[in-house]
């Protein structure tokens, strides 16, 4: 799941919800079509880390958290 939501960190670490993978998009103050292409290079670079973890994208750098 992609979302800006940060509700969704909560529903995982706090509630300890079960998830297959988050990614958490935290970027302010640029154009939408620079965001998408900052999450698909974000993904594209680690795909093999993204299941079933707690993805943080930010303005610089991405944090994954299993």
């Amino acid at each position: 799941m992609i979302t800006c939501d940060k509700d969704f960190g909560e529903l995982v670490y706090r509630l300890k919800q079960i998830h297959s993978g988050i990614i958490l998009v935290r970027l302010s103050g640029m154009k939408p079509k620079e965001k998408a292409r900052i999450v698909v290079e974000a993904i594209r670079e680690h795909e093999a880390e993204l299941k079933d973890a707690f993805t943080v994208i930010n303005n610089t750098q991405v944090k994954i958290r299993k």
